[in-house]
């Protein structure tokens, strides 16, 4: 990011950064409020999507409806293995969807496409 960050907004970033797993934005303030941070909610949801709108963060839906954030393992366009029991996550690269994308978007006469995938399944330890 390169514009300058507020305290609060320094402090949700470095929350994030300290997880490697998916959080929510009630779980981040949550953790920035008993660490003794004070930080409105709104602040936090309005600094995980200008982080996310500025690809800083991955941001998923989960099959439930909430959006939970994370910080990027890779700078590169990727996708998501999330296992629905403990939230393991794995960033998979998915050349075949990108041509699938390419050619269906190409097909139906639409150009800038942009695009997410998670897979939810279950991991190998449940």
């Amino acid at each position: 990011m390169t514009r300058k960050l507020t305290r609060q907004q320094t402090a949700v970033a470095g929350e994030l950064a300290r997880r490697s797993d998916f959080a929510s934005a009630q779980e981040l303030h949550a953790a920035l409020i008993s660490s003794g941070q004070s930080v409105g909610l709104a602040t936090v949801y309005r600094t995980l999507q200008t982080l996310a709108n500025d690809g800083e963060i991955d941001a998923l839906l989960t099959p439930d409806g909430e959006t939970i954030y994370r910080r990027c393992e890779t700078e590169t366009h990727h996708h998501h293995l999330v296992c629905r029991q403990c939230g393991r996550t794995v960033e998979v690269d998915g050349p075949a969807v990108e041509r699938w994308a390419d050619k269906v978007s190409a097909e139906h006469g639409f150009r800038d496409v942009e695009h997410t995938l998670e897979i939810f399944g279950v991991c190998s330890a449940h």
